[in-house]
């Protein structure tokens, strides 16, 4: 046979050709995917169906809530910003029929310190003694949250209208909760709003990468999931869910709590089985008089470990443990959504074959112009899946740069671009660990809260960003009032001064919202 007489070179250029010709087909796969999510989105945009509305954070900001809230933050060793999310929170969003509960473990003193100092005597601060050691998961955190408000529920005669989530180092938007109450007002069961991750200092390369991740996904991907009927799965934070859809998903689990305490994407899940059962599920774009989006801000890991850490639970959670717990039910649209979200672990074989080739077609370019090799001969197919490859490769380069260009202007854009090459590596990475740690459960491993540490919050003066959040604030209250902040277990802690199913104030000149707002 004629491949008998071959030297290691010929064998070489052999695998080298046929990986490229598998990683090529793979990655144009890919391409035209996303090219499929570019399109239905600027069809939706020329048909006027993605538009994103225009609001007044401060008429939001200040407008009554149409029922009592709860906004749930889970924290485990949180000290370090805790403080700065509870204060700003409170300290944005008025609304005196708002409740925070803030879910602490009872080993995590330094976080129940902190937190008590951000109260700063504000009385709508409930304080959630978790009865076991931490880390347990994050769904575990929610579930006793959802104890300590159903507790609440009962002894004070009323009901919460809603649940809103967010995660101890996030920054609120002043506007935020007022959209978020006004979807649920006019029959939402799920409503999302966007997340904006902040560009770190110095361009950093990891920190930032986040920056154009969710300035796509959350302004073209899942509006596209909206208009096509798919699930909107929740990004976990930003997010509020009706009173009556978190009590269907209480009813139909076996513990009688609405999130599977061994779920590491409980977030991701939430809005997909609110969908599944026939629930209203909304995506909300709006931009408030300063052309800022009205969206949850928070700086997000910026070293390699935290950053690899965080994208390997999300691989984990999604592609791997959400495809047994959630599986592939739907129609055509859903199943394709579902494709898109479990395609990481593929993705990085993908992309750490596609670099490996690169290393190999330098180090084979060297052997032959030193006359050890020959250059290897690519067929037909083959140079044409490349030029299909780099043609859709400076498409998705435009995309990202524009997405990122809208929100965080012309020199992140840019540098988003520049970024590729790292936030490929850091899925490579991901993929790897999230298959390793998916593969070690069958063998007992328990699922552990593999949390992200967070040192810095962007309402802390010393943390300069591009964007000025300032907002009206509330007078700040004496320590010595500090007292007045309710821990659970506290049989004595006074209610909200709320009435059964009763309604907070009228409607305002956003009746007009829902022809403004994309859902």
């Amino acid at each position: 046979m004629a491949y008998i007489g071959w030297d290691i070179w010929h064998w070489l250029a052999v695998c080298q050709h046929e990986l490229l010709l598998f990683a090529g087909f793979f990655f144009l796969l890919g391409a035209v995917d996303d090219l499929a999510v570019d399109l239905a989105w600027l069809w939706l945009k020329l048909t006027g169906r993605a538009r994103t509305g225009r609001v007044t954070r401060q008429e939001l900001q200040e407008r009554p809530l149409h029922g009592p809230t709860a906004v749930f933050v889970p924290a485990w060793q949180e000290a370090d910003v805790i403080v700065e999310t509870i204060a700003h929170l409170l300290g944005v969003w008025p609304q005196r029929h708002l409740r925070l509960y803030i879910g602490i473990y009872r080993n995590d003193a330094a976080t129940l310190d902190a937190a008590m100092a951000g109260a700063r005597g504000d009385p709508r601060l409930r304080l959630v003694i978790h009865d076991r050691d931490g880390p347990s998961t994050k769904a575990d955190c929610l579930n006793r949250l959802y104890e300590a408000m159903s507790d609440d529920e009962l002894r004070s005669g009323f009901r919460f209208k809603a649940i809103v989530f967010h995660d101890a180092e996030d920054m609120v938007d002043p506007a935020g909760l007022g959209l978020l109450d006004w979807a649920i007002e006019d029959g939402a069961d799920f409503v999302q709003l966007p997340v904006e991750p902040l560009p770190q200092p110095a361009r950093d390369w990891l920190g930032s990468h986040y920056c154009e991740e969710f300035a796509e996904a959350h302004g073209k991907a899942m509006v596209v999931r909206g208009a096509i009927g798919a699930g909107l799965p929740a990004a976990g934070v930003g997010c509020a869910v009706a009173r009556g859809a978190l009590t269907a998903m209480e009813r139909r689990t076996s513990s009688a709590l609405p999130f599977a305490s061994d779920s590491l994407t409980e977030d991701y899940e939430l809005g997909l089985r609110i969908a599944e059962s026939g629930g209203q599920c909304r995506f909300l774009r709006a931009r408030g008089e300063d052309d800022r989006l009205i969206a949850t801000r928070a700086y997000f890991p910026s070293q390699l470990g935290p950053v690899v850490r965080q994208k390997t639970r999300w691989v984990h959670g999604i592609s791997l443990q959400g495809w047994d717990r959630t599986g592939w039910s739907g129609g055509l649209a859903e199943r394709w959504m579902r494709a898109r979200d479990r395609r990481g672990p593929l993705t990085a074989l993908v992309l750490a074959l596609g670099y490996a080739l690169i290393l190999l077609t330098v180090f084979s370019a060297l052997a032959a112009s030193i006359g050890g090799a020959q250059p290897i001969e690519l067929s037909p197919l083959l140079i044409g899946v490349l030029i299909a490859n780099l043609a859709f490769f400076a498409w998705r380069a435009a995309w990202r740069f524009a997405f990122t260009a809208r929100n965080y202007g012309i020199a992140e854009g840019l540098f988003a671009v520049l970024r590729i090459p790292v936030t490929n590596l850091v899925a490579i990475m991901a993929g790897r660990r999230a298959v390793s740690a998916y593969w070690r459960t069958f063998f007992g491993e328990v699922t552990a809260w593999d949390k992200t540490s967070h040192s810095r919050h962007p309402s802390q003066p010393s943390h300069e960003h591009s964007y000025d959040h300032s907002s009206k604030q509330r007078a700040p209250v004496p320590l010595h009032d500090l007292h007045r902040t309710q821990v659970d277990g506290d049989p004595d802690a006074p209610a909200l001064p709320l009435r059964r199913g009763a309604g907070h104030g009228e409607p305002t000149a956003l009746g007009q919202l829902p022809e403004e707002v994309e859902a």
